[in-house]
């Protein structure tokens, strides 16, 4: 098993930057890659980004260039930095683990989730 929980969300203005963590407890986090997801109001659960366990990253398409993910295995933790921050932004943003080795995007491929972060860009 693997407990994942996220931190960092919050209030922000359009154009500002937010950095969400996600601490790993359990299982050994390093064996483990990880991505975040996004869920707005009314709409399905959207891929953000990756990374393996050997910090290879990938990124959804729309928003690569904005947001970075990033690992410190040391600290059992994951990163999304979130830059040039948009109102369609906002989102509750999860964090997930998944065992699977290949580049990983669809949400029922990963293993553990956590409880999720809401972030709200105002206009």
């Amino acid at each position: 098993q693997v407990q994942l929980v996220e931190s960092g969300g919050g209030l922000v203005e359009a154009g500002g930057s937010l950095r969400l963590s996600c601490a790993a407890s359990g299982r050994t986090f390093s064996s483990y890659a990880m991505g975040w997801f996004r869920q707005a109001p009314g709409k399905e659960r959207e891929f953000v980004a990756g990374i393996s366990w050997t910090s290879n990253t990938y990124y959804s398409d729309s928003l690569k260039g904005r947001f970075t993910i990033s690992r410190d295995n040391a600290k059992n933790t994951v990163y999304l930095q979130m830059n040039s921050l948009k109102p369609e932004d906002t989102a509750v943003y999860y964090c997930a683990a998944t065992s699977r080795t290949r580049r990983v995007r669809a949400s029922h491929e990963y293993d553990y989730w956590g409880q999720g972060t809401q972030v709200t860009v105002s206009s």
